[in-house]
């Protein structure tokens, strides 16, 4: 492919993301055509499983969609925080877990068409409660445990339809087939 960024600048922020505008020619029509970019901070995901082979889930009120989500704990990465980090901090605050076992078992881009981060996921492992979740002021969130064994069901009957979840739910499986 031939096609060749002319340039690029931003043409809106807010705490969450910024959007840029990129000119590229584009070599197949010989024409420069705009590309609108969102640029968020990096995402995590944890699958958090208990002793019990329960999965720890956050019912939460999603804005986009103006509907209640089930999903697993994840959230923005902080500026210089690491993935790792991200996600141990996530789980606490929304559930008030913590993990003794953390593993990374994905890496995925969002929407690449026009997002230009990552999502990590994480499974956790030798869960313990330790304190009420400490949500954002804008944060509703309800924590529920599932049966490991129920969440393809769950996925199938549109009971999960965030396509992140899934995806680490897709990342576990491949995990447990190893």
């Amino acid at each position: 492919m031939s096609n060749l960024r002319k340039n690029s600048c931003q043409v809106f922020s807010c705490s969450v993301f910024t959007v840029r505008c990129d000119k590229y020619f584009i070599a197949k029509t010989n024409d420069i055509h705009n590309f609108f970019i969102i640029e968020p901070t990096n995402w995590v995901n944890t699958i958090a499983i208990t002793d019990n082979q329960e999965v720890i889930l956050v019912k939460q009120y999603r804005y986009g969609i103006e509907k209640i989500t089930l999903e697993i704990p994840g959230g923005m990465i902080d500026k210089e925080e690491l993935p790792e980090i991200a996600a141990q901090r996530e789980l606490l605050e929304e559930t008030g877990y913590k993990a003794k076992s953390w593993q990374l078992i994905g890496i995925t881009d969002p929407n690449p068409a026009i997002q230009n981060n990552k999502c990590y996921i994480f499974l956790a492992t030798g869960l313990e409660f330790t304190t009420d979740p400490k949500l954002d002021n804008t944060e509703e969130i309800e924590v529920v445990t599932v049966a490991l064994n129920k969440i393809p069901e769950m996925i199938q009957q549109g009971k999960i339809t965030h396509s992140l979840v899934i995806t680490a739910f897709y990342y576990y499986n491949l995990l447990k087939e190893k």
